[in-house]
């Protein structure tokens, strides 16, 4: 747990402790994040997620709690700022619009609450990132699942908070729509300079929207940092789905017209991606996944695949008796590279007699892009 007395609050972060029986849960949890970013608050259904989210908000408490918001104690042993005082933006599953309000009326119901409260930022910047411009005028009756909810995300933005918290909010959407409202968030994301945490069990979303990750599991808190490291940790349960990838930060170097491969640089290495994935400079996040990762003594002479890169073993963690997780860094030296996932049978583990801190070569079979990842 946190020593909130001595934990350093100079950051301007968000410092959190919420333990005690609430709801139905024994909450144990404790994290401390950044001023800005975007924090997903992830783990399976009941696990105490929203819990989680309504003591952040002030519509729950414990007995033993602190809250510190950019050095601003909103709760402790001897003070608990209410909900209606804390400056806090919510969206949740449902948009809840006003009905006899058109989208723009909505958004300047958002303003209102502000009560004097600077712009995060200003309306017409807001309208603009968020793709509203031709659906001012409407009536909420006539707008999609997806609009409504960018609607419901700037009318919270407009009311001046200091943390957005949002609900699941792409819970209720299809994939199509989920889609659709993605790049609009990942590019108004960019922009905030508040912290923002949302509530998912879906890791696309977070693999696409977050920059940090706090782990739940029956009212804990068994993970948090930096996402590329929560996802790559093979002893975590996210990693041992089906499913299971791995997120890496790349800048793109060059473009090859011949061959239309764009070169990107990572930390200990440079990796390959078809097609044209932006400026020289610019940031992007891909995918790995795990299962899409095979693993050779010796480089390769022969192969059709694209990036073969060199790399240490890290960590080895068992899965089922059949399967394993590898964790390796890119790069022939210390734990500096890019950290990833691969997964192997424990028959090819011991066949090859893998160990840690052995370097090999790791052949990836394909990248996925997942977004840009600067937020400055």
């Amino acid at each position: 747990m946190i020593d909130t007395k001595d934990s350093d609050l100079k950051n301007n972060g968000i410092v959190a402790q919420f333990s005690g029986p609430l709801d139905q849960f024994d909450l144990s949890v404790a994290f401390e994040l950044p001023a800005r970013g975007v924090t997903a608050l992830f783990g399976r259904s009941g696990c105490g997620k929203t819990t989680v989210l309504r003591c952040l908000a002030g519509l729950s408490e414990t007995d033993g709690g602190f809250l510190s918001i950019r050095g601003q104690v909103w709760h402790d042993e001897d003070h608990f700022l209410p909900t209606y005082k804390r400056p806090v933006g919510f969206v949740f599953q449902d948009a809840s619009l006003f009905p006899h309000l058109s989208v723009y009326e909505n958004l300047v119901f958002g303003k209102k609450r502000a009560g004097g409260r600077s712009d995060i930022v200003p309306i017409d910047d807001l309208i603009d990132l968020l793709g509203l411009e031709e659906l001012l005028d409407r009536s909420t009756h006539h707008l999609s699942g997806g609009e409504r909810q960018r609607v419901a995300i700037g009318r919270a933005l407009l009311s001046g908070p200091e943390l957005l918290l949002m609900d699941e909010p792409l819970a209720a959407l299809d994939k199509f729509s989920k889609n659709e409202i993605i790049p609009y968030l990942d590019r108004l994301f960019k922009t905030l300079d508040i912290p923002v945490i949302f509530v998912s069990h879906d890791t696309e979303e977070v693999e696409r929207l977050a920059d940090y990750m706090v782990l739940m599991d029956q009212g804990k808190v068994i993970s948090n940092g930096p996402l590329s490291e929560v996802l790559s940790d093979p002893a975590l349960f996210i990693a041992k789905g089906s499913k299971t990838s791995s997120v890496i930060d790349v800048e793109v170097m060059s473009f090859s017209e011949t061959d239309r491969i764009t070169e990107t640089v990572v930390d200990g290495g440079k990796i390959l991606i078809p097609g044209v994935l932006g400026d020289v400079g610019s940031k992007h996040r891909i995918s790995i996944a795990a299962n899409d990762v095979s693993l050779a003594i010796d480089k390769p002479s022969e192969t059709t695949i694209l990036n073969v890169l060199p790399a240490r073993i890290l960590d080895i963690h068992l899965l089922d008796g059949a399967r394993c997780n590898l964790l390796l860094s890119i790069g022939h030296r210390d734990q500096h590279g890019a950290k990833f996932l691969a997964r192997i049978t424990q028959r090819s583990l011991r066949k090859f007699d893998f160990k840690v801190g052995q370097d090999i070569y790791a052949q990836v079979k394909s990248v996925s892009m997942v977004g840009g990842v600067s937020r400055s």
